[in-house]
């Protein structure tokens, strides 16, 4: 088999590539995490195990990614609910010894909440942090993978919290070999990593954009000699929790994506990486600002402080300028859903000769005749995604009819409603139905739903003007896309 090298070390830097990537996929949704985080602050139980079930899910998934071992998806799912109970484990959930999978886990769990108090203490990153959190997440790992003379695999001692002092260069079935900085050059390389880190927290870079640097120069650097992955999704954790964001967990089935993005970033195209690790932030807030404030099992006296709290938040929540931007934003993202929508219906007429007919209906945010059409379908809607829907708070919907012959006849209702129990943040969702039985133009329900598994749209009513009109642009990415696949969905059905 011929080897061929792949070089993805070179002297760390940012580049300007780096300079210009964009945060808009986690920009949109900011300000609303931000000020939930503040009310979660308060009263921080809820918060405490959503917190817990995500330090869990990330012990878990970190060593899946990098085939420590394996766990079914069945007993994942009790250890991040219930925590690491070998009890739980039957015959078949792993390929290691019980004991093994309990100690690596829990290896794992530390290492994180090291990483927790570092940000707490305001512990500074250095090499000696990122060597001591080397050596917590593979205490219980004795060997790591090398090769003989020969090219044989076999495994061989593992230096713990100690740099490399030989080449791992991983070679892959088809023989590509990527090459990681030499270990003459590891010491000045991590110094180097350390020094542009600092001064890129200096200049206030976004957070986003720093974390999947850091994780991929250090990656490009391959430091130690094992678990160099595990540690960078630590150091890019690091960063997100410093800025009162989310651990970076990425999952069994994200494993693919999340390496192209990397491979994408070896060529200096860093944005792909960005995109993956503002989407996993996303995701995260969006959990969050789902969180609801439990209150069962407390005393009179602890329900009723948080109950004349809550009435005084209320009261400043509906301070007048507050409302304004809410209502003045939610006003113009139906606007520009409208124009976007009435484009794409003047480009379909323009394309069907006539084969088909389309019209384009809408209620405003508010319009109390007709805001509480497709009820039920958006709380359908919200369930399959996973995502409290609010019915207290104005909402708006499109009804974009597509006629075909034979009385055949589709709508796609595009909805916008408010997500989670906050009033700033605003999801935009997509159904698509059949009309089988021809009913009156005015009905505002049709019997058969289509599949058109898109993920709402999300963004906070709170952002300023220029985050926002930044995030319209993706919103009209994101209308463009439904339309395709309502488009698909129907050609499909037409013999």
């Amino acid at each position: 088999m011929e080897i061929k090298d792949v070089p993805l070390w070179q002297p760390i830097r940012f580049s300007e590539n780096w300079e210009q990537c964009s945060s808009s996929k986690l920009d949109a949704i900011l300000p609303s995490w931000l000020r939930k985080r503040e009310r979660l602050k308060e009263n921080a139980n809820e918060y405490t195990v959503f917190m817990d079930r995500l330090k869990r899910q990330h012990a878990i998934e970190t060593g899946i990614v990098e085939k420590l071992y394996d766990l079914s998806e069945g007993v994942t799912v009790t250890f991040i609910k219930e925590g690491f109970i070998e009890s739980y484990l039957q015959h078949g959930d792993t390929n290691i010894p019980a004991g093994q999978l309990m100690a690596y886990l829990q290896d794992n769990l530390e290492a994180l909440d090291f990483a927790f108090d570092v940000v707490k203490n305001n512990r500074p990153l250095t090499t000696s942090f990122i060597k001591e959190l080397h050596q917590l997440i593979t205490r219980h790992q004795n060997t790591a993978e090398g090769q003989d003379l020969f090219g044989n695999r076999l495994q061989i001692p593992l230096l713990k919290g100690a740099f490399k002092e030989s080449e791992n260069n991983p070679t892959r079935p088809d023989g590509t070999r990527f090459i990681y900085c030499p270990p003459i050059h590891v010491e000045a390389e991590m110094d180097k990593l350390v020094a542009i880190y600092t001064e890129l927290e200096e200049r206030k870079m976004k957070p986003v954009v720093l974390a999947a640097w850091l994780h991929h120069a250090f990656v490009a650097i391959h430091p130690f000699q094992d678990a160099n992955g595990r540690v960078a999704r630590l150091l890019a954790s690091l960063v997100l929790i410093k800025h009162e964001l989310f651990p970076l967990t990425v999952k069994r089935n994200e494993k693919k994506r999340y390496l192209d993005a990397l491979e994408l970033a070896d060529r200096d195209e860093p944005q792909a990486l960005v995109d993956f690790f503002s989407e996993v932030q996303k995701k995260n807030i969006e959990a969050a600002l789902s969180l609801k404030l439990e209150l069962a099992g407390s005393s009179f006296e602890e329900v009723a402080e948080i109950f004349s709290r809550k009435l005084e938040q209320q009261k400043q929540q509906l301070e007048e300028e507050r409302q304004k931007q809410i209502t003045e934003n939610r006003l113009h993202i139906f606007d520009f859903c409208s124009s976007v929508l009435n484009d794409i219906k003047t480009e379909l007429e323009s394309k069907v000769n006539g084969n088909a007919k389309f019209r384009l209906g809408s209620c405003r945010p508010g319009n109390q005749e007709t805001m509480h059409y497709f009820t039920h379908q958006i709380a359908a809607y919200a369930t399959q995604f996973k995502y409290f829907f609010n019915r207290n708070f104005p909402r708006a919907w499109f009804r974009f009819v597509i006629e075909l012959a034979e009385n055949r006849k589709y709508q796609l209702i595009i909805t916008l409603h408010h997500f989670g129990y906050d009033d700033t943040t605003l999801a935009i969702g997509a159904i698509l139905e059949f009309d089988s039985s021809n009913t009156n133009e005015q009905a505002s329900e049709l019997p058969t739903l289509l599949p058109l598994p898109i993920e709402p749209f999300t963004l906070s009513l709170q952002s300023d003007p220029t985050v926002l009109e930044r995030t319209l642009e993706d919103v009209k990415s994101f209308l463009q896309n439904v339309v395709t696949l309502t488009l698909a969905q129907i050609a499909s059905e037409i013999s």
